[in-house]
This record gives C-alpha cells, sequence and structure tokens, in this order.
C-alpha cells in the first residue's frame, strides 16, 4: 500500500509545544491551539483523519509556569490550566476578540451558554430519509469567537500508506479556534491543519444525470442522445447499482454488492462505455461494497489467489478494509477490471455504519482515502462521489448528500445545509436535485429545485426506480420542463466562472458557497437569512424555496442587501441599492441572484452548450460598472481544441486577466484566441464616447454594439472583433466615470398585474399609481400601502419602483 502514501507533515515545531507529564499544548498558529491530555503520558504525533499537518512557524507567545497552574497567553488568547485531567474549571481560554458584551470565555466541556446555540455548525454525514431540516454539528465558526473541534476518536494514518486506531486509554485530543470573527481566517487554519480542497476536474462542474433505475444500455444510451436531441448538455452519466448483478440466482445475498456486468443489461459494457466517452460523457458506478466478494464474481478467482483463501467450497471473501492486502486486491484487481471496461470514478455508498475490527478505523473514511488516491493514479485529477465521514472529509470531494425525500421542506433547507457546510472546510455537496422519494408530483417544487442545483457546488439530477419520479425535463409540464432545461443549459454556460471559483477553492481557501455572516459578520442581518449565500466572490443568490401565490404567479423570498453600493439581478438587469433587507417576487422562471458593482462573470457565449464542459471557443462576460472590478479566467488544457493545443502554453491554468477601471470607465482583456464578447448589465445606452480597441488598433467601427431592454435584461452587449494573433489586448472605454442606467419599470410592473389573477378594480387601482409621472416615490409608496389590498399583490410592485433610489419616477 505504500503506493497510497500522501505527504503529511504531522510533527509540530519543538518551540510550539509546552507539555507536562500528562499535558501537552501546542501553538499552532497564533490563533488556534492544539490541547492534549494523556492518563500515560503518551502524545499522537501521526496525522489523523483531521489533522495532517502540524509543522508551521511558531508564533509568538509567552508561558507561565507555576507549581499548580499553567498559563499560555499571546495577543489573541490566554489560556490557563490547572495540571489536571481537563475539566471544566481547570481549562478555560478568554479571548481578545470583543465578540460579546459579557466577554466570551472557553471553558473545555462546557455546554452553550446565554440560551442560544454559539457555534454556527458544520454539516452532516447524510440526509438520508430527512424531511426538513437535521443536526448539522459544530463547525470552525462561533458568534462567540471560538469552537472547538475533538479529534480523540479519530483514525490515524500510519505513515507507511495504511492507518491505524488510537491508542486504547483516557486521551483527549482537541483543537481550539481563537479568531473572533475573522471567519474567513479560521477556515484558512482549518485547511493549513487539514489540507486544502484539491482542484474538481473540469468535467465535474457541469450536469450529472442519475437514477435508481435499471436500465438497458441501449437504454441509456439512447437517453443521452435525447438529451442532446433537446440542447441539454451533460457532463456525468450515473449509473445506480443495477449495472451489475442484483437479483440474478447466483447472487447469494441482498444484491446491492456486485461486480460482474450484468449481461441483461449490459450485454456489452466495453460498448456501452466507449459510446458515453464518445458524448464526451463521464461514467460513475455505484458500489455497496459491504457484503464483499462473493464465489459467483468474475474477479473472485483472480481476488482468492492474491490473498490466499481457499477457494474449495465457494466461501465468500469478506470486505475487510482495515487489512492492507485485501484494499489492494480490492482496488487493484476488483476495481480496475471495472474501470478498464466502463467507469471513470467510483460512487460510493457506504450505509452500514462507522464499525469495523479494529476500533475507531471508520470504514467510510477509509473507502474515500483510499478511492481518492487511487483515481489519482496515473496523473489523473482524481474525484469520488460518496458521504462526509467527518472532519477532514472535504480531502475527498464531492459528497454524496443520500437520499432525499421530495418534499418543500426538504429543499427548503439544502440551501442552508450546503452554505454552512462551508464552516467545517467542506464544498462540494452534491444533492438529490429534484428529490428521491416519497412526497408527491409537483412541477414547480422540482424546478425550483434545478434552480438551486444550478446554483450549488455539484448538479445532478436524481429519482428513484418509481415510473412517476424521473427527472427528465420533458416529462414536467411544458412551463417547468422549459424552464428546467434552460436553467441546465445556464450551469454549462456558467463553468467558465465555476472553474474559476474550483481553483480559488483549492488555493486560495475560498470554498464556492457561502455563509452571509463569512464577509459581514458583525451585522446581525447576515445571519438572519439563512438560504441566502455567495456563490463565488461575485454572486449573491438567494434560492426560492416556498409556492408561488396562485393569484400574482410570483413567489417571494426575504433578501438582505450587504453594503456593497449597488447589486444588478443578472436575470432581470434591476438595479438595488445595497445595505437593507426586503422581499423579492420572482416568477417561476427567474431567482434572485444579483452582481454587486465590480464584478466580471465570465459565461459561455454558447446558449446551447456541448456535453463535457470543454473549454468555450466563444466567451461572453458579465460586467457590472460602478466600482473598479477584476478577475481571472482559467481555462483547463486538457479541455483545449486541437488549434488551442498546439498554440497555447503547455503547462498549467491558462489564464486571461480582466481590469476594469471605474474612474477611467475602462475595461482591458488579457486574452487567449477566443470571441469575446462584454455584456455590460444595467446599461441601457450607448456611450457617446465608447471606443474599443484590439492591440491597440481602433477597432470601433468594427464592433457590433447591441442594446437589450424589457423584456430582455437591460445590458449592452460589445461583441469584439477578433484578433490577428493568439494572445492579444482588448481595450473597451465607456468615458470616464459611467454609472449604470436607471431603468424604467413600468412596463415589467404592467406585465407582472397583467398575469395577476385578481379583481380588474384592484389592478385599475394598482396601475393609477404606477402610471403616475409627477408624485415622488413616497408618495407613491404611501398610495400603494393606502390600498385596501393584500400586501401579496402590493410588494412586487414596491420592490420595483424601491430598488434604486436614483429611479425619482417610473
Amino acid at each position: 500500500m505504500k503506493l497510497y502514501h500522501f505527504e503529511s507533515k504531522p510533527v509540530a515545531h519543538p518551540d510550539a509545544v509546552v507539555a507536562g507529564p500528562h499535558y501537552r499544548f501546542t501553538i499552532l498558529t497564533d490563533r488556534l491551539i492544539r490541547y492534549e491530555w494523556s492518563y500515560d503520558g503518551k502524545f499522537e504525533d501521526r496525522a489523523s483523519t483531521f489533522a495532517i499537518n502540524r509543522e508551521f512557524p511558531v508564533p509568538k507567545f509567552q508561558v507561565v509556569d507555576r507549581a499548580e497552574e499553567l498559563e499560555i497567553i499571546n495577543e489573541h488568547f490566554h489560556l490557563s490550566y490547572d495540571k489536571k485531567r481537563f475539566s471544566a474549571s481547570g481549562l478555560l481560554c478568554s479571548f481578545s476578540a470583543k465578540v460579546t458584551l459579557w466577554g466570551a470565555q472557553w471553558r473545555f466541556g462546557a455546554q452553550p451558554s446565554h440560551g442560544r446555540r454559539e457555534n454556527l455548525g458544520g454539516t452532516a454525514r447524510t440526509l438520508d430519509e430527512v424531511d426538513g431540516r437535521c443536526d448539522m454539528g459544530n463547525g470552525v465558526l462561533s458568534r462567540f469567537g471560538y469552537a472547538a473541534l475533538d479529534d480523540s476518536k479519530s483514525m490515524l494514518f500510519d505513515g507507511q500508506g495504511f492507518v491505524a486506531g488510537r491508542r486504547p486509554g483516557d486521551r483527549i485530543d482537541g483543537y481550539l479556534f481563537c479568531h473572533g470573527h475573522d471567519y474567513k481566517g479560521a477556515i484558512r487554519d482549518f485547511y493549513a491543519v487539514s489540507g486544502k480542497q484539491p482542484l474538481l476536474p473540469r468535467w465535474a462542474l457541469g450536469n450529472w444525470w442519475s437514477r435508481y433505475y435499471k436500465y438497458h444500455q441501449d437504454e441509456y444510451i439512447g437517453l443521452m442522445d435525447k438529451f442532446k436531441s433537446h440542447d441539454v448538455p451533460l457532463s456525468v452519466a450515473v449509473v445506480d447499482m443495477d449495472w451489475h448483478m442484483v437479483d440474478d440466482p447466483r447472487v447469494p445475498h441482498a444484491g446491492w454488492t456486485g461486480y460482474t456486468w450484468d449481461k441483461k443489461l449490459f450485454p456489452d459494457p466495453a460498448t456501452f462505455g466507449r459510446e458515453l466517452h464518445s458524448r464526451n460523457l463521464k461514467i460513475t458506478l455505484n458500489d455497496h461494497p459491504h457484503s464483499g466478494i462473493h464465489a459467483h464474481e468474475d474477479s473472485y478467482e483472480e481476488m482468492a489467489k492474491f490473498l490466499g483463501h481457499d477457494i474449495s467450497k465457494k466461501n465468500p471473501i469478506l470486505f475487510d478494509p482495515t487489512t492492507p492486502k485485501f484494499m489492494e486486491a480490492y482496488l487493484n484487481i476488483l476495481h480496475r477490471s471495472i474501470e478498464r471496461v466502463a467507469c471513470d470514478f467510483w460512487w460510493i455508498d457506504w450505509q452500514q455504519g462507522s464499525h469495523t475490527k479494529v476500533p475507531g478505523i471508520d470504514p467510510l473514511w477509509l473507502l474515500n482515502h483510499f478511492h481518492f488516491l487511487d483515481n489519482a493514479l496515473g496523473g489523473k485529477r482524481p474525484l469520488i462521489f460518496s458521504r462526509y465521514a467527518g472532519p477532514g472529509s472535504h480531502r475527498y470531494p464531492v459528497g454524496f448528500s443520500g437520499d432525499t425525500v421530495t418534499t418543500w421542506a426538504s429543499l427548503e433547507f439544502q440551501p442552508e445545509f450546503t452554505a454552512t457546510a462551508s464552516n467545517i472546510g467542506y464544498g462540494w455537496w452534491s444533492h438529490d436535485i429534484g428529490g428521491h422519494f416519497h412526497g408527491k408530483r409537483d412541477d414547480e417544487l422540482v424546478t425550483r429545485w434545478v434552480q438551486f442545483g444550478v446554483f450549488s457546488p455539484i448538479m445532478r439530477l436524481h429519482s428513484s426506480n418509481s415510473r412517476w419520479t424521473s427527472k427528465e425535463p420533458w416529462l414536467y409540464r411544458k412551463e417547468s420542463g422549459d424552464i428546467i432545461e434552460g436553467f441546465m443549459r445556464l450551469r454549462h454556460r456558467m463553468i467558465p466562472y465555476l472553474y474559476m471559483c474550483n481553483v480559488r477553492a483549492s488555493t486560495d481557501d475560498e470554498p464556492l458557497m457561502q455563509p452571509m455572516y463569512w464577509l459581514f459578520p458583525e451585522s446581525a442581518e447576515a445571519y438572519q437569512v439563512p438560504n441566502q449565500y455567495f456563490f463565488g466572490s461575485e454572486l449573491i443568490v438567494a434560492p426560492i424555496v416556498k409556492p408561488r401565490d396562485k393569484r400574482t404567479n410570483l413567489a417571494c423570498v426575504k433578501v438582505w442587501l450587504p453594503p456593497m453600493h449597488r447589486h444588478v439581478d443578472v436575470f432581470t438587469g434591476t438595479v438595488y441599492d445595497g445595505n437593507r433587507e426586503l422581499n423579492m417576487y420572482r416568477p417561476l422562471h427567474e431567482i434572485p441572484v444579483l452582481a454587486h458593482e465590480g464584478s466580471i462573470i465570465p459565461l459561455d457565449a454558447n446558449k446551447r452548450p456541448e456535453n463535457g464542459g470543454l473549454n468555450p471557443e466563444h466567451f461572453e462576460v458579465l460586467v457590472v460598472i460602478g466600482r473598479n472590478g477584476k478577475t481571472l479566467v482559467l481555462e483547463d488544457p486538457a479541455d483545449d481544441s486541437l488549434q488551442v493545443e498546439k498554440e497555447g502554453p503547455q503547462t498549467g491554468e491558462r489564464g486571461s486577466p480582466i481590469y476594469y477601471d471605474q474612474a477611467k470607465g475602462e475595461l482591458t482583456a488579457y486574452v487567449t484566441g477566443r470571441t469575446w464578447s462584454f455584456r455590460f448589465l444595467a446599461v441601457t445606452e450607448r456611450p457617446k464616447d465608447l471606443k474599443v480597441t484590439v492591440d491597440g488598433q481602433d477597432r470601433t467601427k468594427e464592433t457590433e454594439v447591441s442594446i437589450s431592454k424589457f423584456p430582455d435584461t437591460p445590458s449592452m452587449l460589445v461583441h469584439v472583433p477578433p484578433a490577428q494573433h493568439m494572445y492579444h489586448a482588448i481595450s473597451i472605454s465607456l468615458g470616464s466615470d459611467p454609472q449604470l442606467s436607471v431603468l424604467d419599470h413600468k412596463e415589467r410592473i404592467e406585465k407582472l398585474l397583467l398575469d395577476y389573477q385578481t379583481e380588474f378594480e384592484i389592478k385599475d387601482k394598482i396601475w393609477s399609481i404606477v402610471d403616475d409621472r409627477n408624485s415622488a416615490i413616497n408618495v407613491k409608496i404611501g398610495m400603494l400601502m393606502s390600498l385596501s389590498v393584500d400586501e401579496t399583490l402590493t410588494e412586487p410592485i414596491a420592490e420595483l419602483i424601491l430598488s434604486d433610489v436614483r429611479g425619482m419616477h417610473l
């Protein structure tokens, strides 16, 4: 198993250690302390599932060591310890961060006080059967400014390519994060100790198709072609457990475990694999390994020979992940034989608990760790698909959250659940988008779920084997089906942005989804919108998770717009002032997705992208003027066309930096030889002094400029003429200090009112207020409020009237 050795630095610098007969403290960073107690004075220096790195520069601190008390002090914390077994009265820590009125203090093992949960949560092993909320455990962020992580019972790595259990006896091994409200600082320290998030393959960011269903291989290939005929792109083909023999008479167990293709369904697995790969699809197969390898399996005899297993009585080879030789055979014989035929990575569907022959070794941890390292062999960018196993699991993306119940309550919890997982560094959850089982048929629910899925880490449609639950978009009513297809196309158009965020997640410790309080920890409002989140650094997403009103045909979501100046909804072009709360109303085909001033968001310009999420030939870059902005559009050399591969650099991601200078009103892009278009959101008039240059040459006259207004997204599209060279510079000048346009929402409001299922008299009253060109905003709002009608009818109108304070009249 030396093949699976991975780099770690688990031994701390001796100058960072303060130790006694039964205790040891390690000051890992200036705000992260490891605390250990051992009955026999033996401490652990091996890497654990959580802590693989402890070797850091020694921070500044002082030690006050008296006969019955030890103090460790630096500018951020003051730890006091009575030199006895750790207890709430004997081990405590105070902090310099002023995050509470009473002065927050941590005591070992003490329960939360002051009548509220102090920890901001982490994530859960699974959402199996969860209908609504579940306990998300603890993360490393807290409103009280500190968080403790118990690592006492985790699995260890032996440094030789395998794992080990903890020493027996009374032992405590914990980590205290002392970061106050510097939440991003806490996460950086978390990743420093536990390892960074790996970089996902680009194709993983596209749409995944999954269903628990007995497909024949021709049926599955035909389904992929039907998605193609609908211009709906996919990148991953998931095959659930029925790829192998399940209910065949030769199978002597329940059938969930299997490693032999079911030839009734897959008569030619190699052809199946080639056909899917030819469509730019990656393949993952479901694996329930718990029942072991029985005599009917194709690899049984080869496995038995390697392991010295007696086959005379055809006894099964038991699943034993704690034995190195079994794991070697499990990966290099059993799974490799299938991978050569038609499997790019494995869906590890372990549901059988956390126990093995060795106390403290969780089989899920073993499977995740070794499958991930195994998938990396040969220089591949690795991927697995499995459940969360505890702190440190972020090193093995992506997460499978389990069998989701098909209800609004499930959808309502998932955005919060997914964003909160970043508090324990877990950035790549994949949910059963649309629900797996139970519940009822609800086209609106599935549509809203897909919209969230598109703006979540991994977009994977899934359903049970019921004939009524499959998620093909064309099986839904036309309104929902068309919207689902449109959002699935959008997901692939967003891959340039998602891939950029993927790289930032791996290199800069910035998970794709982040709760609002990460950036605004002192704003109470940031904690009151748990379903709203940052999606990358440019976008704020507020998924709609409740049904629409039958009268207005609009659904509502409470949104907090942080103090980031103005924001533009990328779907509607509506400009909103920041630093306020409001209810946003949207029809079924829209959700609030907001980009702040200075945002630059690269997209694939192809409105009907192909499978696989390859590098685009034509980029469309969304730009929100009003503040300075910059970004780096990254492309994956593995996905280059032959021409670009020939002309481009041979190593590393290729970057195209784009800058926007607000004072000059100038966008500058240093780009590769693609076609480039730039869409300036909420700019509805062509600037008089618009100038476009390519490599310093004036190309303004050759530039296509188009203005879009309602019902399209209000914006200006600048289509830059092609350049003569592979690498070139583009400059677009709008004139000094340009501003977002003040939009007239009268047409949008008229369309909303037209769709209202209510009395004509009410419509007339509302329209008379909207059509009043003489009254100021405050007067109009007063008139709306004075109407004796349900606020559900007037709030959507008020949202638009009040969106931008500059719009004194409609």
